[in-house]
């Protein structure tokens, strides 16, 4: 697959992650799109909703085509519903937060913690097979976790804030 046009003058590490994003989009079934979302809440990798919502199209013209709007609510979600859970978390003892999941009728929502305290989300269609689904997001979680460093992050807003 080749790089996308966003990419050109990235950093080999934010093109890696680019392409990994892609390729979770266009590889794992039932993936609508995909966030990536710093510690802090603001989205550093988005997939391009129109092409995940065109492969969804293809083979159900009546789906939707994930979340309303735009990426960016994808990644609003992701990180409230982060922060929803490392709070209950805490209440609760429970430790770290790995991964979070909600089924509902017309998708579903799968979080995960990325090394750094960022957030990987993922909305799914309901009929996905949710365990293809996490073991994707796990494989992209151990490949992205050691390379976003603080400056990785920054290069990543600074050519999401260029794009708009």
């Amino acid at each position: 697959m080749n790089a996308p046009s966003s990419t050109y003058g990235l950093s080999s590490e934010a093109r890696n992650l680019h392409w990994l994003l892609s390729n979770l989009v266009e590889e794992v079934p039932g993936v609508r799109s995909v966030a990536v979302v710093s510690s802090d809440g603001l989205m550093l990798l988005s997939s391009d909703a129109r092409h995940a919502a065109a492969a969804v199209e293809a083979a159900d013209p009546t789906a939707q085509d994930g979340p309303k709007g735009s990426s960016a609510d994808l990644a609003t979600i992701v990180s409230g519903l982060g922060s929803l859970t490392l709070g209950a978390a805490k209440l609760m003892d429970g430790g770290l937060v790995k991964q979070t999941m909600i089924a509902m009728d017309q998708g579903s929502l799968f979080v995960m913690s990325i090394s750094d305290g960022s957030l990987l989300g993922v909305h799914a269609t309901p009929d996905c097979d949710m365990t293809v689904v996490a073991y994707h997001m796990a494989l992209f979680v151990g490949r992205a976790g050691h390379v976003l460093t603080p400056e990785l992050r920054t290069e990543l807003r600074r050519s999401l804030e260029s794009a708009q």
